[in-house]
């Protein structure tokens, strides 16, 4: 039997204006799993996800989390969420103990409880050495895990997390999903937007892509890719003289036209998944003669699934959303 999801949303319908942001959107999110929302700039994500947290309410449709609504019920859903939105909510001034320590009590925990919460806290973040320090010293990731920290010390059961890694350098943006497995292993619900397709490979189990307000795909990373029904094949030659040549013999197995990079000698096309496209496309060229230099296969990526249904690539460096 499926488990019911922790996050359900139903037909949601927002507009601002003229401007319709979610129209009759529904995705669900399994409980102690990631769930990455992707989508173009405008695409609906952040208003979702702002939906979820009860800073927003829905024109028509139904939020719940474990079970409560979020517009019925929006206390006891924010008893449950924790929200790292794009820009830091921490004070500069303060260090990463007095973050921490302040967030708890507008929690209403007790003094005690709240120091010992922040400890606990900076701890699981690997920032206790940094804790009596200005928060204005940390650097970048340092800050990121901060405010991701700052949605934690209320112990979320589901954590909302508007493009995480933005503005994070490679060292820092693998410290953040390192911290994120993590959380996901003790048992966190995570979901996230994010414009870097990279991360939801990385992080997702499974993927809503949104274009336009609504949901236009979802599965595991895994089964979207599968779904375009390709791989691409890369071919590289000894002899440039010879890619007519090879276009020539490969086109029986692709699905498209080759490209052709004359001066690379190289020539690349896509092949159905199920047709053994590389031994082919080595048996093929060797029975005409034509010597390979280089052969890969190249599996569909998130970047391709996402061209696939978007129709131009993710933009990791954008203005924030319109909410």
């Amino acid at each position: 039997m499926t488990a019911a999801p922790i996050i359900d949303v139903v037909e949601v319908r927002k507009s601002f204006g003229s401007t319709i942001a979610l129209d009759r959107l529904s995705m669900q999110a399994p409980a102690g799993a990631v769930t990455a929302l992707l989508g173009p700039n405008g695409a609906g994500k952040t208003t979702l996800v702002r939906i979820v947290a009860t800073l927003l309410r829905p024109e028509k449709g139904r939020v719940e989390v474990a079970g409560f609504d979020v517009a019925r019920h929006p206390v006891a859903a924010r008893r449950l969420i924790g929200l790292a939105g794009q820009h830091a909510a921490t004070d500069d001034a303060l260090t990463g103990r007095e973050n921490l320590v302040m967030i708890a009590r507008l929690y209403r925990l007790a003094p005690t409880r709240a120091r010992q919460a922040a400890d606990e806290v900076l701890e699981r973040l690997s920032l206790t050495d940094a804790a009596d320090r200005p928060v204005r010293t940390y650097s970048g990731g340092m800050r990121r895990r901060l405010d991701v920290g700052a949605s934690l010390v209320g112990r979320p059961r589901v954590l909302l997390l508007d493009e995480p890694s933005t503005g994070l350098d490679p060292a820092a943006r693998l410290e953040l999903w390192s911290l994120l497995d993590r959380l996901v292993a003790a048992g966190t619900t995570i979901l996230l937007t994010t414009q870097q397709l990279e991360e939801a490979d990385h992080l997702a189990d499974t993927v809503s892509i949104i274009n336009h307000g609504t949901v236009v795909s979802e599965g595991t990373p895994a089964a979207l890719k599968a779904r375009l029904g390709y791989e691409t094949i890369d071919v590289a030659l000894a002899d440039s003289a010879r890619l007519a040549d090879a276009v020539d013999v490969l086109r029986p197995i692709a699905t498209d036209d080759p490209g052709v990079d004359d001066l690379a000698a190289r020539l690349s096309f896509k092949a159905a998944l199920d047709t053994r496209a590389l031994p082919a496309t080595v048996r093929l060229l060797d029975q005409a003669g034509i010597t390979v230099a280089d052969v890969t296969a190249r599996r569909p990526s998130l970047d391709d699934v996402f061209m696939s249904l978007v129709g131009h690539p993710s933009q990791p460096d954008h203005p924030r959303e319109t909410p």
